[in-house]
């Protein structure tokens, strides 16, 4: 994205997708090495170093022994972007929301408002959503709050649909290309962006596992804002507080950290919410897989809105879409820790309800979902020696 932030991502991946899941790596997979710098990582809870304000941060406790799943899922990826934008199609109006990347939870919420806004070409009310992942629920959602009546199409619900594998942080990321931007992307882009984060921040509360965090990003070389060209530096101002720490400030072991606040989402708390009040609210979900155009353009109703993320490849001729891999590991939960890191290389460390989410792997246009022992080893390896060299 021309910015020298690394580069962490959500694994906001489409219905049509298939998400593999992994009880835990196997030791053989674990590779030489690691084990011994993970083992100065397993030690019981630990507050090391200063932070500003006299706080001390709790040390991650990275072991192999501790895994207690990993995953694979795909992210929907559009070098240009994400498409937002309304298709007449025969008697039917098509809106289409997808190609989030690794921003499906992030910007959800406004490519959702902003695709209902496109919905004003049509006088009809009773509408159809294909997909029940986090970018279908907020468009039916959104819906149902302009007075629509959507019903949900989907193959999967939560928390069989892939939404549920995602990181959860609040940043877009892996959305588009540089050279590929165009000027109304930009406008989407940022009007997107100020619109979730809005949203977002009226949902903060255990109801929906959305809270802030602060959130440490950690580099080996001065971190830069983004370049003026760059959409990125359009929404820089929605992170509080960003500040560059003095060694003092921070227990990390790496010359440059900077830290700022952002909100994390947690898909398996916040989806089942979202479900919860649609249907509250009058929505109907019925599964069904579409396996072509013409299925789709048969619904009886004539506003549909196209959330199928990946599967608008081969649905609706997306040959722009292609898939971005990415793995997971969770280790135990550990209740005390409150940040998050973005590491050196990519890696990162978010800390849910569901366990301690480690990342930090991106496999442009690989389309399994198989958990590949030794990226898992790597993403582990990386991530116990960010902790592992805190400071007491």
């Amino acid at each position: 994205m021309g910015s020298k932030r690394p580069s962490i991502f959500n694994l906001g991946v489409p219905e049509g997708a298939e998400v593999t899941y992994s009880m835990q790596i196997s030791r053989r997979g674990f590779v030489a090495g690691a084990g011994t710098l993970l083992a100065g990582c397993a030690a019981r809870r630990v507050a090391v170093g200063p932070t500003a304000g006299g706080a001390r941060l709790a040390r991650v406790r990275v072991a192999q022994d501790r895994v207690i799943r990993t995953i694979a899922g795909l992210r929907p990826f559009r070098p240009s972007g994400f498409v937002v934008r309304a298709e007449k199609m025969g008697e039917k109006l098509v809106v289409h929301n997808y190609g989030h990347g690794g921003s499906g939870i992030t910007l959800s919420w406004g490519t959702s408002l902003l695709a209902v806004e496109e919905a004003a070409k049509s006088e009809a009310r009773d509408c159809a959503v294909l997909g029940c992942g986090v970018v279908g629920l907020s468009t039916a959602r959104v819906l149902q709050q302009r007075g629509y009546h959507p019903v949900i199409y989907a193959r999967e619900m939560p928390p069989s649909t892939t939404s549920n594998v995602a990181g959860g942080l609040w940043e877009p990321v892996s959305l588009f290309d540089g050279d590929r931007v165009t000027p109304e992307f930009r406008r989407q882009y940022g009007e997107a962006a100020r619109l979730a984060h809005r949203r977002y921040q009226s949902l903060a509360s255990e109801r929906y596992g959305v809270r802030w965090l602060p959130m440490y990003q950690l580099s080996q070389t001065a971190i830069q804002a983004p370049r003026a060209d760059n959409p990125a530096s359009d929404i820089e101002s929605l992170y509080p507080e960003t500040k560059q720490l003095a060694p003092g400030e921070h227990p990390f072991a790496v010359p440059y950290v900077q830290r700022r606040y952002s909100m994390l989402i947690e898909p398996a708390i916040y989806l089942q919410a979202m479900i919860a009040d649609f249907q509250s609210g009058g929505g109907r979900i019925a599964v069904r897989e579409f396996r072509s155009v013409s299925e789709i353009l048969a619904l009886r109703e004539s506003l549909i809105f196209n959330c199928t993320g990946l599967g608008a490849r081969t649905l609706f001729g997306d040959a722009e879409l292609i898939p971005i891999k990415g793995q997971l590991a969770f280790l135990l939960p550990q209740p005390e820790v409150d940040y998050m890191t973005l590491g050196p290389g990519g890696i990162y460390m978010f800390p849910r309800h569901d366990g301690i989410l480690l990342g930090g792997s991106f496999e442009r246009g690989v389309d399994n979902t198989d958990v590949v022992p030794e990226t898992i080893a790597r993403i582990l390896r990386e991530n116990a020696a960010v902790f592992g060299g805190m400071r007491a």
